[in-house]
């Protein structure tokens, strides 16, 4: 069952302009102008943005058109309101043919509100299922069996470490266990250097915080607890918390983490202010050169009686995919084309090569030029992987546990304090 009701999704909707208005788009189109044109489909995507891969994107159109001189493709572009911007349009019937946009929050009751269609029957029409890797079709399938978008980005996210700062602070090795961190921590303040970086007024530092909570918890657990909310009533959650608070009281996060975004913290870690970052791959590829030199990556070190028997990192299938919406299925023609252009091997490649992006899709190429982003899909079983919860959380707990996360990132807070910030963003939802 979706946590969100057909009427929550109609209300999202309903403090908006009036459904003939459209907020506007990067160039100065909107969707109200949304072509009805079955020579030209209507691509609404993050890519066109500063997002990493945009560049090829906007290249792999203009090859596309090339080779398919009868279908213009129309890019429609927004940031992070795109969801938003999507369900005005929609609730207009104006809506674009195919939406570009990660699995996440308000994403996850789409395809189960009608707003997008079940994939799954097209997937296999038209030959793409053996492209996608098993892992990104289960990410993406609803416990419902239906498979809201063809998947495309996926994401490691481990945790990056300048070497060349850690021996400044007389550190040999990279910690792997809380008390090595600890240690590093006080002596890279020692030399003036920041620990850990993060956001942790933004989702960077929900991510963080989750994998640390998940310390002593299963995938099966972590996936309960996130899907109710319910931290103080498990074990394993109570003591992922009380390790986040003694990391965060003995001073391993960088100062007033509470208030920093990941802006903050990819800059801190870029110009070597600080000494370790969890760092997703589109982090890694935007790693300067020099700092990436001396960086290597690894999982986040772990307290005894873990769960896990290796540090861990965050793994996801569910950055981007294709989503198809009731208009869609109007070019049906045009939407399979499309697929079929951006499934291609050589395309895929394209992304990994040019813009160090990893893939839901089966592919053997290597980001040469990104070598963090190579490193970190070599891990292998070095790392143990927990739990990323975003597929879980009730999309009407999402923001509110950001805004837990800045409490929880606040030295001095106590973990019931931190538990109890975490549970009431789930009775706000």
């Amino acid at each position: 069952r979706s946590p969100l009701s057909r009427r929550g999704f109609l209300a999202a909707g309903s403090g908006l302009a009036a459904a003939t208005a459209f907020p506007a788009l990067t160039g100065g189109s909107s969707l109200a102008s949304a072509d009805s044109d079955p020579g030209t489909l209507v691509v609404h995507t993050q890519l066109g943005t500063t997002a990493p891969g945009s560049p090829t994107y906007r290249a792999l159109v203009k090859e596309f058109h090339a080779e398919h001189p009868g279908l213009r493709i129309k890019n429609l572009v927004n940031g992070d309101d795109l969801p938003q911007v999507y369900e005005t349009s929609r609730l207009a019937r104006k809506e674009p043919d195919v939406v570009m946009v990660n699995l996440y929050d308000k994403t996850l009751a789409w395809t189960e509100l009608g707003a997008t269609l079940d994939v799954k029957g097209y997937l296999d029409d038209w030959g793409l299922r053996e492209r996608v890797l098993p892992a990104a079709l289960k990410e993406w399938t609803d416990d419902q069996g239906r498979l809201r978008a063809f998947p495309y980005f996926a994401a490691n996210w481990p945790v990056a470490f300048n070497t060349t700062l850690l021996e400044r602070a007389g550190i040999g090795s990279v910690p792997t266990t809380g008390d090595q961190l600890i240690g590093a921590a006080r002596r890279l303040r020692a030399k003036g250097i920041q620990p850990v970086t993060v956001g942790g007024n933004d989702w960077t530092g929900q991510k963080l915080l989750a994998q640390i909570v998940q310390t002593f918890l299963t995938r099966e657990e972590a996936r309960q607890v996130y899907t109710d909310g319910d931290f103080s009533g498990s074990r394993g959650a109570r003591e992922g918390i009380d390790y986040f608070v003694s990391l965060r009281d003995a001073g391993v996060f960088a100062d007033k983490a509470q208030g920093l975004t990941s802006d903050t913290m990819t800059t801190q870690y870029n110009t070597q202010k600080a000494a370790v970052q969890s760092a997703m791959s589109s982090a890694l590829a935007k790693v300067p050169a020099k700092t990436a030199a001396h960086t290597t990556v690894g999982g986040w070190p772990l307290a005894p009686g873990a769960a896990h028997d290796r540090p861990t990192i965050l793994r996801s299938y569910t950055l981007i995919g294709f989503w198809i919406s009731p208009n869609g299925v109007k070019k049906l023609p045009a939407v399979e084309k499309f697929l079929r252009f951006m499934y291609r091997p050589d395309v895929v490649s394209r992304f990994v090569t040019e813009s160090g992006r990893d893939m839901a899709l089966v592919t053997d190429t290597v980001s040469g030029d990104f070598p963090l982003v190579a490193e970190a899909q070599r891990l292998g079983d070095r790392v143990g992987q927990v739990l990323l919860p975003d597929l879980y959380v009730p999309p009407t707990a999402t923001q509110p546990l950001i805004t837990a996360t800045s409490t929880a990132f606040t030295r001095g807070t106590s973990a019931a304090t931190v538990r109890s910030a975490l549970e009431s963003a789930y009775r706000t939802a």
